[in-house]
């Protein structure tokens, strides 16, 4: 039978109360937003708002979705990350089957890889190059410079190498091909990995801000995350596209929490579905062999 000592028995009971005020760290933030996104200007000024709606409206969200410089941003967005997702993806999976068999200059490579990771060209070098290259104020300036990570071409690696070799070369046998045997049996039993390796892609590309504001010289260009960041910094009435009667009206800060709401919607909606895969996707990409 299983004894749990009480050294074990006390480290459990701090363990789960660091986790509890971890959670709660991340949460009551998330609460307080959305309390001051239904609750009314007076109450929002006054400070009156803690984690329940004052006043309850929803004057914000109807503005927020008026301001066709939100909306056109968020579908800046959403066509950024489907794209900049599917790119990575394709990129870092195909690189990745080949990099997982021993091939003349395989650790060469890896090590390229691995240099990336740890210094950069620099910001005004990625700046010169996308601008030489023609991809300024375009959504392939977004999506292109970052299409490649060597920490998600490590951890995909890693699945692939998990994969039984037997499979692959039962399938050989039966003449397949290398595309064949990494579209048919690679990807569809290395589905955790995918799926954990396409969240962070995807939560990276939705949050990516700076890069908006480098390479894009209109606002209007903005993707969410960069038009968020202009409204927080500046926030004026005239960033949020308010007149002076709605500014009288409703609540900068109501809007604001709406906004910042409305962006992490989409993530908070996705994940549910690939939660299932992301532990096991972590654990088993970590191997090292």
């Amino acid at each position: 039978m299983y004894y749990k000592s009480k050294g074990y028995r006390i480290f459990s009971i701090f363990n789960h109360i660091l986790l509890i005020l971890v959670a709660l760290s991340c949460l009551l933030p998330m609460l307080h937003l959305l309390a001051q996104s239904f609750s009314s200007k007076t109450a929002v000024n006054g400070n009156l708002v803690s984690f329940w709606p004052v006043d309850f409206n929803i004057e914000a969200y109807v503005k927020t979705f008026k301001n066709t410089n939100f909306t056109g941003s968020m579908r800046i967005s959403v066509v950024r990350t489907v794209l900049g997702t599917l790119i990575s993806m394709f990129i870092i999976t195909t690189s990745g089957y080949a990099l997982s068999k021993d091939f003349r200059g395989r650790n060469a490579l890896m090590w390229i890889f691995i240099f990336t990771m740890l210094f950069s060209g620099g910001l005004i070098p990625s700046y010169i190059l996308v601008t030489k290259l023609g991809l300024k104020d375009t959504i392939w300036s977004l999506v292109l410079p970052g299409a490649f990570g060597a920490y998600n071409l490590i951890l995909i690696m890693n699945f692939f190498k998990t994969i039984p070799k037997a499979l692959e070369e039962a399938a050989f046998i039966d003449g397949a091909s290398f595309f064949v045997i990494f579209r048919k049996i690679y990807l569809p039993l290395s589905l955790p990995g995918l799926a954990t390796v396409g969240l962070f892609i995807m939560v990276g590309s939705w949050n990516a801000w700076f890069d908006g504001i480098l390479y894009m010289s209109n606002t209007t260009d903005y993707p969410l995350a960069s038009f968020l960041q202009t409204v927080v910094v500046q926030g004026s009435a005239q960033s949020m596209a308010l007149s002076q009667s709605e500014a009288a009206a409703l609540s900068e800060q109501s809007i604001k929490a709406a906004q910042i709401f409305i962006s992490t919607l989409p993530i908070i909606l996705v994940y549910p579905f690939l939660q299932k895969y992301f532990v096991k996707g972590i654990v088993l990409g970590a191997v090292k062999e």
